[in-house]
């Protein structure tokens, strides 16, 4: 843990802080949560839309798209664990009024966000083949899979810059702005991705690679208007002038935070990616349900990442104002709210499983694996909300090491159970009843972690 958050283990607050109004901090959860879990719906809206229209090109194309998939999760959670990073130095010095600090911190992960995006297309689109190639799949969802990897890792910048410019403005206590970009990005990629996907408005009919096509323009659009946002500045934090010689000191702050939160992300997307060849042992249908399940699943967990990223905000901002009593508070407000709509949105997964699976396909093999594999995971939703809030407030505290530890150890104990059940009883959903099993004790876990770092004094 960072010499930040020593404010969560017993050091008094400032003598001349004023009394907690909890009605305020609520206020302040939510309006940063909601506009995050806009933002985070509308995020995943962009791979669900792409898959909706690929899912007319048949289940090779659903497929295909679903595995490319796979690899991008891995790079979007590295990216967005920097804009965590990011999120939490610049809601520290906004905490502190330190906005000249706050803006440079923004300058920097501007620079930064160009620099980490070169080498990631110069290794990844070269490596494309052979990161599809680790799944196993057949010939024809191979080919497809590739060609999509092949756009994204070409044009990675534009997906770096939106990540990290959006951290940058939560932590400035802007999460509305990267959800009003993010929607207008949603209304371009769902255009111009089945203009190119079926060849309309005079466009080619390029298949399942023109979502991916799709994709990349409206996220390259998205970047270019948060940069504007920031260069003309936001609640005082602004990037326009000052050094735009890239500083070290400044992108160590920020992995200081981000880098463990990064690997902890990368650890787990990959346990989902390495779910991918166990689930193909069962056929193709299995594969194509497999992405519909993480796609409708996503929309679940959206609560939980929304909140779970107020408490970042919030715990770093209390942690700079040194108020660890608006930490708490803020905290215990998140959880309620988060395990309440990730509960509920579970009880309406498990009820609608078969409408929602159809969706996206009438292959009958692949509603049934794909409802059967909701209806084994939604009970783990009120699980993932305790998750999702307890990893974010440890992370706003400065503490990326605790959740690294318990998030990865975890999610690869339900991929090794996933993996001998699966040979037991081969079924999609059996996959996915291993989470059903370690949720609990992962719930507890951060449960414990978060208690030890708020054994504040009672007054």
């Amino acid at each position: 843990m960072t010499t930040d958050s020593t404010v969560l283990q017993g050091e008094a607050s400032a003598s001349d802080a004023p009394p907690l109004d909890k009605r305020q901090v609520r206020r302040r959860v939510f309006g940063l949560a909601a506009p995050v879990i806009g933002e985070n719906l509308l995020q995943t809206m962009l791979g669900i839309v792409d898959t909706l229209l690929v899912a007319g090109l048949g289940a090779v194309a659903l497929a295909g798209v679903g595995s490319a998939l796979q690899v991008i999760y891995i790079l979007l959670g590295a990216l967005s664990a920097l804009s965590v990073g990011a999120s939490v130095v610049v809601a520290q010095a906004v905490g502190a009024r330190d906005f000249a600090k706050a803006s440079r911190f923004a300058r920097q992960t501007l620079i930064w966000s160009v620099i980490i995006a070169l080498p990631l297309t110069a290794i990844g689109l070269p490596l494309s083949p052979a990161l599809i190639g680790i799944f196993g799949l057949p010939p024809d969802v191979s080919a497809v899979s590739v060609d999509y990897l092949s756009v994204t890792m070409g044009a990675i910048a534009t997906l770096t810059v939106m990540l990290l410019a959006s951290g940058v403005l939560r932590g400035a206590g802007d999460s509305r702005t990267p959800m009003l970009v993010t929607l207008l990005a949603n209304v371009i990629n769902v255009v111009l991705s089945w203009a190119l996907i079926y060849g309309h408005f005079g466009l080619p009919a390029m298949g399942a690679v023109g979502s991916a096509w799709g994709t990349v323009v409206a996220r390259a659009v998205g970047a270019v208007i948060l940069v504007g946002v920031l260069l003309r500045g936001r609640n005082g934090v602004r990037v326009w002038g000052g050094s735009w010689v890239p500083g070290l000191a400044a992108i160590g702050a920020v992995l200081a935070i981000g880098l463990p939160t990064a690997v902890e992300e990368m650890l787990v997307i990959t346990a989902f990616a390495a779910l991918t060849p166990i689930v193909a042992t069962l056929g193709t249908e299995s594969l194509a349900a497999q992405r519909v399940v993480i796609n409708i699943l996503s929309l679940s967990f959206l609560p939980g990442i929304g909140f779970g990223l107020a408490a970042t905000a919030l715990v770093g901002q209390a942690v700079g104002a040194r108020r660890p009593d608006e930490a708490r508070a803020a905290v215990n407000i998140a959880l309620r709210w988060a395990v309440a709509w990730m509960g509920s949105l579970g009880v309406l997964f498990l009820i609608f499983a078969r409408p929602l699976t159809a969706l996206f396909g009438d292959d009958p093999a692949l509603v049934d694996a794909g409802s059967a594999a909701i209806m084994a995971v939604v009970l783990t939703q009120p699980f993932w909300a305790v998750t999702f809030v307890y990893a974010g407030a440890l992370r706003g505290s400065g503490d990326t090491r605790t959740p690294l530890l318990i998030t990865s150890a975890i999610m690869w104990l339900a991929v090794t159970i996933a993996f001998f059940t699966v040979r037991l009883i081969p079924q999609l959903w059996a996959v996915w009843a291993a989470f059903l099993v370690v949720g609990p004790f992962e719930a507890w876990l951060y449960w414990r972690a978060w208690r030890r770092a708020v054994l504040i004094r009672n007054p």
